[in-house]
């Protein structure tokens, strides 16, 4: 059986942070294929209107704010709802990364940090699911967390934890959400090349780079491998999936 045929979203509406680069845009485009309405989320309208052009959305289905002004989400995100009706799923992809080592971090760059990669994935998850927005019949949450909630590595120790932050979260709402059929889970990827990873490792030496990308035996991955796997996640099909956090990095913690 294809994957195409086992897993259909049926017009569903998908809220997705970070939609318009990375791997926010590759689910994006996966839950489009899939049936879905993806509702994209993200701070540049003119990229919001030009990737809902090319997904053929409708402007209902494109929210500008910015993620980190937390008293903002709940309003709109409920304006939202009376837009385009009762939301099922939620997947937060927005996030940033600074690498510092220990004695560069300090409490400023620490807080950008957990606000938006940790703080905004739980304002959004903690008013879509609202008995008033969510489906009735539940729902699905994916959180984008990454291989270094999981594992260290030197010079992420803000987005480690943030990262592992994310995943401790994702699986605590599991627990409280399963009453309502809301599941929740989350996903952390290796070394995913993307706008915002080829900056952060621009900044590391060459020898670095590429130490970490041979860590990876089957090699790097891309946004698409990630977004296959989100899809299987958010997909109304596997409601027996919840609580769970998806490690795939092409080989990378099986070293």
């Amino acid at each position: 059986m294809s994957n195409a045929s086992f897993i259909d979203f049926q017009g569903k509406y998908v809220v997705v942070s970070g939609a318009t680069s990375g791997i926010g845009r590759a689910i994006c485009i996966q839950l489009k294929n899939m049936q879905a309405m993806p509702v994209l989320v993200g701070r540049d309208i003119e990229k919001l209107r030009r990737m809902g052009s090319e997904l053929d959305l409708k402007e209902d289905c494109l929210l500008c704010i910015d993620l980190t002004d937390h008293k903002s989400v709940q309003p709109r995100l409920i304006e939202l709802s009376k837009k385009v009706g009762r939301i099922y799923g939620f997947c937060h992809s927005a996030g940033t990364v600074e690498t510092r080592p220990l004695n560069a971090c300090s409490s400023d760059s620490i807080t950008k940090i957990m606000d938006l990669n940790l703080t905004a994935g739980i304002e959004m998850t903690r008013t879509l699911c609202r008995r008033d927005v969510m489906e009735e019949a539940g729902g699905s949450v994916l959180f984008i967390s990454s291989i270094y909630g999981v594992i260290g590595m030197a010079g992420e120790i803000a987005y480690s934890a943030s990262k592992g932050a994310v995943i401790a979260a994702a699986r605590t709402m599991a627990i409280e959400l399963a009453r309502r059929r809301i599941r929740v889970n989350s996903l952390s990827p290796g070394f995913v090349k993307t706008p915002m990873t080829e900056s952060a490792f621009s900044l590391l030496p060459e020898k670095y780079r590429k130490d970490i990308e041979d860590l990876h035996p089957l090699g790097t991955g891309t946004p698409e491998d990630v977004a296959r796997a989100a899809i299987f996640l958010l997909a109304p099909q596997n409601s027996w999936i919840t609580g769970i956090n998806l490690i795939i990095d092409g080989g990378f913690t099986a070293r």
